[in-house]
């Protein structure tokens, strides 16, 4: 086993990612933004982390020894600032009652397990004390799946899975790898890149959310085209549960049954906590080319990575912006939009692979009307393409509310369910306030469909996170109405909770909350997330 030598730190307790990368906007385009989208509200300072108030732990003291027995004194952590930075995920609201001080719902203690073997320790205490336990990587969730949530519980772990941090075998000959759960996606780079290997994983999470996330909620990376989703990639899966340990997947491929590592990809640690993920690796490829092109609009773009998807010809990456993203981007980089809708489109591999792909693909995107840009364009995106999320504490910091959502649904009704999203967004939002900018690009293609991925951008308002939940649940109930996806990518968490059913169906939800009573009875898991709590 081995450990990587550079440790990715803690992001900020009240915005995204590290303090020290943190984004302001110029005076020229603060003003631009704030004329746009004729912003009234004067953003409320942050309130200082000294000037909290959280309640004392609640952790009830023979729980916090047999806890303590299991993983050592300086491996549970009641101190306030470590509990801070373990009361939640990263989603706009998040981040609101965060900036106005409100960390009500802070864990009661930080449990820090190093082994699998602790953590099956550590599930079985909290049973057996009836105490709640929310699996925390890397804090990235933006629906709300790592919120502290005690339901009937009268306290509350977070089980911080950041000591489960080695590689434990790579596979040369396979061509796969098992890493702990805990692992930053760098620090995973940084061991596999020494062995002349890489995971191709690059979601805009990417420089803090943890392997077992990825697993627990079924990520999709910016390069999934080449590489594929990470549930693609993951050959088998070790789980802890209330009830004992399940080893999953020991062959490419099987039929003996259903495969069980499918209720454990996407469960976000409400079945279990995913301890060891085995991965399908790829050696670091020889060369990676970006390339930016242009369409005349989005419906012309949408239709060439529909060709490509459908013809096997998909490049390793292709993002395709609609105008008004196209637009914006360009606005706020500070440089000139091309004409009608960017395209990047990005290649990894070999300089014979990489030039007989681009062949193949630049011959599509000129059938479909698409022009070369500059090689600058590309570059763009490359350098920025993790830093979105900082822009929106930014945008916070001048009052205004910026949000994502996304979805997938099949190729023949891709045109419409984003027509009726975007309405659903401009109609909720503009009601008490000014119009909304919204805007989409298609990142993520298959040969039966793709998916889009919102952003808004508007007035924060007095009440901003009302005013968000007032929106989300119209562009939800749109997503629903179109037989969509709930979410493609970013999870049900607590925010998707109330449309799975219109997803699986009402016995869809039972199977879930049946497999939920068998390896969870007491409930203990990430209460309140992804199972209706209606059912």
């Amino acid at each position: 086993m081995t450990r990587p030598q550079h440790r990715v730190g803690e992001m900020a307790w009240n915005a995204w990612g590290d303090p020290g990368q943190a984004r302001t906007l110029n005076d020229s385009v603060r003003q631009l933004i704030t004329q746009a989208l004729s912003v009234t509200t004067e953003a409320e300072a942050p309130v200082p982390e000294a000037d909290l108030s959280l309640a004392p732990s609640a952790l009830p003291d023979a729980a916090h020894a047999a806890l303590t027995t299991v993983v050592g004194t300086e491996h549970v952590l009641t101190d306030a600032t470590t509990r801070v930075l373990r009361t939640g995920g990263k989603s706009t609201p998040d981040l609101l009652r965060r900036r106005a001080g409100d960390v009500a719902s802070a864990p009661d203690a930080v449990v820090r397990p190093g082994t699998h073997q602790e953590v099956e320790e550590v599930l079985a205490a909290c049973a057996w004390h009836q105490i709640a336990v929310v699996p925390f990587g890397g804090g990235t969730s933006v629906v709300g799946g790592v919120e502290p949530l005690r339901g009937r519980f009268a306290s509350l772990i977070s089980l911080d899975l950041r000591r489960l941090d080695r590689l434990v075998e790579l596979d040369t000959e396979s061509g796969t790898a098992t890493l702990e759960a805990g692992l930053r996606t760098p620090e995973a780079e940084e061991l596999l890149n020494a062995e002349g290997f890489t995971l191709g994983h690059y979601p805009q999470s990417y420089e803090f959310a943890t392997i077992g996330g990825y697993a627990a909620t079924r990520s999709s990376g910016q390069a999934s085209a080449g590489y594929g989703r990470f549930d693609d990639m993951v050959t088998g899966l070790r789980v802890a549960t209330p009830r004992g340990t399940l080893d999953l997947g020991r062959a490419p491929a099987s039929a003996a049954g259903p495969d069980l590592r499918q209720l454990f990809l996407g469960s976000e640690g409400a079945f279990g906590v995913i301890t060891e993920v085995t991965v399908r690796v790829r050696r670091v490829p020889e060369g990676r080319r970006d390339e930016a092109w242009s369409f005349p609009d989005f419906a012309r773009g949408v239709a060439a990575v529909r060709a490509l998807a459908q013809s096997g010809a998909l490049p390793t990456s292709i993002r395709i912006s609609d105008e008004t993203e196209t637009f914006v981007n360009a606005a706020v980089a500070g440089s000139s939009a091309p004409e009608g809708c960017l395209a990047v489109v990005g290649y990894e591999g070999n300089e014979t692979r990489i030039a007989e792909r681009r062949a193949a693909v630049d011959a599509v995107l000129r059938e479909h009307g698409a022009s070369p840009l500059s090689e600058d364009t590309a570059g763009d995106w490359r350098r920025s393409r993790f830093s979105g999320p900082y822009l929106r504490d930014a945008l916070l910091d001048t009052g205004i509310l910026s949000e994502t959502l996304e979805t997938a649904a099949n190729w023949a009704d891709i045109t419409r369910l984003r027509e009726r999203v975007t309405a659903a967004l401009t109609e909720s939002l503009g009601a008490d306030g000014p119009a909304p900018v919204v805007f989409c690009h298609l990142s993520h293609a298959y040969p039966s469909g793709a998916s889009l991925y919102f952003t808004v951008a508007t007035d924060a308002g007095a009440e901003p996170e009302k005013r968000w939940r007032a929106a989300k649940r119209s562009a939800s109930d749109a997503i629903a109405a179109s037989g969509a996806t709930i979410t493609h990518h970013h999870a049900v968490g607590v925010d998707h909770a109330p449309w799975m059913e219109a997803e699986i169906g009402p016995l869809g939800v039972e199977v879930l909350a049946a497999v939920k009573k068998t390896v969870d009875p007491l409930g203990v898991l990430n209460p309140g997330k992804l199972i209706p709590t209606t059912s």
